[in-house]
This record gives C-alpha cells, structure tokens and sequence, in this order.
C-alpha cells in the first residue's frame, strides 16, 4: 500500500532512462535534486514544506523507537539506515572524498555502532533507537542530504558512467561502513557491480522512497493500535 511519495516512483523511472544520456546530462541532475528534496526535510534542499516535514513534525520521542510488528525495524532505524547509506556511497564511492561521519558524530549521536545497521538483530535495533539523540540524527541526515546535492550539481557526463572503484569499497569497510558480517558485507558486493548513475538510483532516492512508505506505515499502525512488537 503507498503512504509515501505519489509520483515518485514515475520520478524515478523517468531518471532512470536518461540518466546515462550525455545530452540530457542537466535534465538528469535536476530531475534527481528535484526528487532528493522530497526525500528529505524541506530546509535541506530550502523548498516548500514536503511529506517528510508531515512524517517526523509530530512524533513523540518514544515512536521513533517502537518496533510495531515482528517484520518490522523502527523509525530511528531507518533514519540513521538511509542516511549512513548516503554518506557512504555519495561521499566515498561518487565524490570519492571523506564521508560526514566521524568520531565527532558519533559521540553527538550517542551511539555504539558506525556501519548502515543491517546486520543488527532486533535486540540491537531497540538499543540503537532508545539510545540515539534524534535531534542529532535529523542534524546529521540533513547533513549527509545537503553534500549530496553538492556533489550531484557538480558531476559530469563522464563521471555518471564511472565504476565503482574497490579501493573506495575496502575505504568503507576499513572505516566500519559495513561490518564482516553476511547481511552487511553484501553491500560492498552490490555496490561494486554500480556506476556511478547507478548508485544515484539506489542509495540517495529508490531505497529511500521505500524506507520512508515504511515509516509513514509505521506511524499510522502507532497511532491506532495499542500492542506493539517492541517499544
């Protein structure tokens, strides 16, 4: 059922068939701010309030980290997910420079862990949800949202048809991007095999979208259900 994002996906589609295009290189970039500023609060990108402003405007402390049925993640989860996904691949695998996190964030954002939170069981995922400051989590995402669209206004043709390079693969799991584990190390496999339009489609914006039909899920079953799996 769609809670997220109507349009979007069309969005989505169009990018995809152009985005390798050298003559519609401008079309590209644009289309993929115009959609990246959706998936994002509206003082990200500085444009109108937007259907994520609705998602977290309202939510109390504790919905952030209720985990409303055995299928299901939480809030908070998804949040530091999606962003740790776009700092990483945006930052080390297309700009090839440093990602955003740091030891600094890390501390602000009292936690314990530094990869994307795939291979967390849900013991873990409640740890991280309780435990994290969510108003350094916005802080951070915004960050990480606000590179990205510096990065994407600044490639070229020629940059959209780059491989991945394993150099910037082994940067990330040196630097606790991802963990040795299966349901973690997978990434590196997947993004590897991208260029750098690829990564574009995934990380930034498709997996994006759907996370956040999750949350808005998540948020309606909060509000009119009282059992929950975890809270």
């Amino acid at each position: 059922m769609k809670y997220f994002g109507n349009g979007l996906s069309e969005q989505h589609k169009e990018l995809n068939h152009m985005i390798r295009k050298a003559a519609q290189l401008e079309r590209s970039k644009a289309l993929f701010l115009e959609i990246h500023a959706k998936l994002h609060l509206s003082n990200v990108s500085n444009t109108e309030k937007n259907e994520v402003d609705d998602l977290l405007c309202d939510l109390d402390r504790n919905e952030y980290a209720i985990m409303p049925t055995s299928k299901d993640e939480t809030i908070a989860w998804v949040l530091w997910h999606i962003a740790r996904l776009e700092d990483l691949t945006m930052n080390i695998l297309v700009a090839q420079k440093e990602q955003i996190f740091n030891q600094e964030w890390k501390e602000r954002l009292n936690i314990a862990i530094t990869d994307t939170g795939n291979a967390l069981s849900d013991d873990e995922i409640m740890e991280l949800s309780r435990d994290i400051n969510i108003g350094e989590l916005h802080h951070y995402r915004n960050a990480v949202g606000r590179r990205t669209r510096e990065i994407v206004n600044a490639l070229n043709a020629v940059d959209l048809k780059r491989k991945v390079r394993l150099a910037d693969l082994d940067i990330i799991l040196w630097a606790g991007g991802v963990t040795q584990q299966e349901n973690s190390k997978w990434l590196l496999d997947f993004w590897g095999k991208k260029d750098v339009a690829g990564l574009l489609l995934m990380p930034p914006t498709r997996d994006v979208m759907l996370h956040l039909n999750d949350c808005c899920k998540w948020k309606e079953y909060i509000r009119t259900k009282k059992k929950f799996y975890r809270c």
